[in-house]
């Protein structure tokens, strides 16, 4: 009988071109590898600012320190004759109304948006937005920033590529992720064992334990939001189902969403002024129907016209699906025309389910916080893989006494380079939100690119200062430019720690502590490394106490 030799496993040595020499686990072990490895990058971009969106309406309310505290507690119907009445002086003559009702945690402060509108008739713009104050009506003066908004689209859009651009790279990103999560739970045989076991100092032995510990612990979490994340924009990656039922041009596809996302019973203008119904009765019908405070919109389409339409839509904070029931009346009899359940087909139903878990809109702060550090292990994930990909190699070229070939020295300036770097880019996007002045023209616009002209910087300082010293000065960075926020936003606005702890503004409080956390856990990260820094011996390789230059994710000074 064949026995298999020692130490080759299933799918023994791999051959010269770096490839499987066979078996499935062998096969599967360098898929793994090279799928993580070829977009990590990306994927530690899209994890990262995907988790930091989990609280993107408190980030949002802390980058404008000039709002008042959320409005959750008024009136529906008071407030919906508050924003009619503001819309009747910014926007006359209008195709549409929509009003925004304060109802819940994602929509703090009321709001209204229009289109269509008439300057000649008076309104201020042909189409606009504003939050207004659901008490007085006015609006509310704030600066202008991206907020938390804009850093959660990052994670998909990816800010500076078009939409076509963004939906290709994000979507071979997350195919290579779910990619990579199942070979990796395919290749460790003990994936439970592995739970449980941390060696820490045992250099590359140490790096690939915490790789199994950040990628067990959220297992399920990171399957979810891969997986959703693909739902989330399956119209894009299938175009091609789409145009077969519909066509291929713009016209086609405008079809295919209204048929799929737009109410029943629209109609067109009919050219005949008809006085719009009061919202009071219709807000208590839907009231009635999903309870107090659960009205998220009123969608007015053609006011003032004969065929005026008055859309409800059901606040889904929650739900876990992303749908919600939209209640369609006449706007001027009142008669309810149709109820759009949350689901129209079981299809659209899974999609929401999905989309809806991938959001996490519906979660309560507990769930919340466990969303967020999960996508914090899968950020952590990513990238101790990245380093452990750059730790192996690195020791092979020890064990050879050659020098590290060039992908390898481009690997580790750009895991230092980016997976300190971005947070460094995110935290000058706070720094640049207190620092730019308030009336400056383009001020949410440069907000952004400071982030990415902060991220380039220390790029080219992490391609310029040997690996394990940029380590330690960009750990050091973020440790400062984190840890300082605090004290940045209490310089600069009325809103530092102590006297939101007065004002019971959680939101503000609950900012400061984080960023004050993640600031001396970054310290802390910059001093451990520090205290292993490597020497040099007279061969030009790393070591201390005798162990090589493998344990440090720098490997040389």
């Amino acid at each position: 009988m064949t026995r298999t030799p020692v130490g080759k496993g299933l799918g023994g040595s791999p051959k010269a071109d770096g490839s499987p020499a066979g078996g499935f686990r062998q096969a599967m072990s360098w898929l793994h590898t090279w799928v993580g490895l070829t977009l990590g990058w990306v994927l530690f971009f899209i994890f990262l600012t995907g988790t930091v969106g989990y609280f993107d309406t408190e980030i949002d309310r802390w980058m404008q320190p000039e709002l008042p505290q959320a409005q959750t507690g008024l009136n529906s119907t008071d407030t919906a004759q508050v924003l009619l009445e503001r819309l009747r002086v910014e926007a006359p003559g209008a195709d549409r109304w929509f009003l925004t009702l304060p109802a819940g945690r994602h929509q703090p402060y009321p709001g209204i948006f229009w289109q269509g509108a008439s300057t000649k008739a008076g309104a201020s713009a042909t189409s606009g937005e504003l939050q207004v104050n659901g008490n007085t009506g006015e609006p509310f003066s704030a600066r202008d920033t991206g907020g938390g908004q804009l850093l959660y689209q990052m994670h998909w859009r990816l800010h500076y590529l078009s939409r076509t651009q963004a939906d290709i790279i994000v979507g071979f990103a997350t195919m290579f992720m779910l990619v990579a999560l199942i070979t990796g739970i395919i290749i460790h045989k003990k994936i439970f064992r592995d739970f449980f076991t941390f060696r820490p100092g045992k250099g590359q032995r140490s790096w690939l334990d915490a790789h199994n510990v950040l990628s067990v612990v959220a297992l399920p979490f990171h399957l979810m939001i891969t997986y959703s994340g693909l739902i989330f924009m399956g119209f894009s990656y299938m175009p091609l189902i789409v145009a077969a039922h519909y066509g291929v041009d713009d016209e086609a596809r405008q079809q295919f969403i209204s048929e799929v996302f737009d109410p029943p019973g629209l109609m067109g203008s009919a050219g005949e002024s008809a006085p719009l119904i009061p919202l009071d009765d219709l807000i208590a019908v839907a009231e009635e129907r999903w309870g107090e405070h659960r009205i998220r919109s009123i969608d007015i389409r053609h006011p003032g016209d004969g065929n005026a339409r008055i859309i409800f839509y059901e606040n889904i904070e929650r739900r876990v699906a992303s749908g919600g029931e939209r209640l369609i009346f006449d706007g001027v009899s009142g008669e309810l025309l149709h109820q759009v359940p949350p689901a129209t087909s079981a299809a659209k139903g899974a999609r929401d389910l999905f989309v809806g878990l991938h959001e996490g809109l519906f979660a309560p702060p507990v769930l919340r916080w466990l969303f967020f550090f999960s996508g914090l292990l899968g950020s952590g994930m990513i990238a101790t893989g990245l380093v452990l990909w750059a730790v192996k190699r690195r020791q092979r070229m020890e064990k050879k006494h050659s020098l590290p070939h060039l992908g390898l020295r481009l690997v580790e300036k750009l895991n230092v380079g980016t997976v300190v770097g971005l947070p460094i880019g995110i935290a000058a996007y706070f720094w640049a939100n207190r620092l730019l002045p308030v009336a400056s023209v383009g001020r949410a616009d440069w907000e952004v690119h400071l982030m990415f002209l902060a991220w380039l910087m220390v790029l080219i300082h992490a391609a310029c200062r040997p690996n394990h010293r940029a380590w330690v000065e960009q750990l050091a960075i973020a440790g400062l430019a984190f840890g300082l926020l605090p004290l940045l936003n209490l310089l600069t606005t009325d809103r530092g720690l102590w006297h939101s702890l007065v004002a019971n503004d959680w939101v503000f409080v609950g900012f400061d502590l984080t960023v004050l956390i993640v600031g001396l856990m970054s310290g802390w990260a910059a001093w451990q490394v520090w205290q292993k820094r490597p020497l040099i011996d007279a061969g030009g390789i790393a070591i201390k106490q005798g162990r090589s230059a493998q344990e440090f994710p720098g490997g040389q000074l």
